[in-house]
């Protein structure tokens, strides 16, 4: 089985590695690192590049496409999936039926701009606290900022207040996990939307190809420490 796996940048790497963990198939990687960070853009500029995607994975022949892109899954997924006759999973979906299903009493989100103003979490989970993150990608992808000083801005009202349950809107988020873990200071269950369940995956020899918009050295290292199995990375720009 052949599945196309995209994301702004390395962020849906973290979706990746879950799946390869629990299924063996043929996929196809596809990270827009030249236009990251997606968060910040309108649904025009998302629908323009990610339906460039789309194209390509249908060029691939992909039998499924994983949106592991919080951005994209909360803002313009129906639009999207409209445009091709290939399955395609939504990931927000998934975490959002798992915490109605546990029901948590007190709960934050944290995500990219663009995912918080879509209100996707608070229009389908009472009482979650909504909080955006613009500063997080960027600190990921390109090391811009000190992490604590970025995650004391954002999370002082959840340490605050002491909520133990976090929903990981984006999933960039669950590289700094441990940082947000150490900045609060008190046991925490993450939401991660990378830990998503597919029971329609059928498997085969496992293969891993896997492209970005745009790559450098620290990029290259960082796929690398996310991802170990064997794989190929080449540079594309649709």
């Amino acid at each position: 089985m052949k599945i196309g796996v995209f994301d702004s940048g390395i962020g849906g790497l973290t979706v990746l590695k879950s799946l390869i963990s629990k299924y063996k198939a043929n996929y196809i990687y596809f990270g827009d690192t030249l236009n990251i960070p997606y968060g910040e853009k309108s649904k025009e500029e998302l629908l323009k590049l990610t339906e460039k995607i789309i194209r390509f994975f249908e060029k691939e022949k992909v039998d499924l496409i994983i949106v592991a892109c919080g951005t994209v899954s909360s803002n313009i997924y129906d639009e999207l999936s409209k445009k091709t006759n290939i399955k395609m999973i939504n990931i927000v979906y998934n975490i959002i039926d798992l915490i109605k299903k546990d029901n948590p009493s007190n709960i934050a989100v944290i995500a990219t701009k663009k995912t918080i103003d879509s209100h996707i979490f608070k229009n389908n989970i009472n009482n979650i606290i909504e909080i955006s993150c613009p500063k997080i990608v960027p600190y990921i992808e390109k090391n811009i900022g000190n992490i604590n000083d970025i995650l004391k801005e954002y999370l002082s009202f959840i340490k605050e207040k002491h909520i133990n349950n976090i929903v990981l809107g984006c999933t960039h988020y669950p590289l700094i996990k441990e940082d947000i873990q150490k900045y609060l200071d008190y046991e925490v269950k993450f939401y991660d939307m990378g830990k998503i369940l597919l029971e329609n995956i059928k498997e085969s020899n496992l293969k891993i190809e896997m492209y970005f918009s745009y790559l450098d050295e620290n990029l290259i290292k960082n796929i690398n420490n996310i991802i170990k199995e064997d794989k190929s990375i080449d540079k594309l720009i649709l």
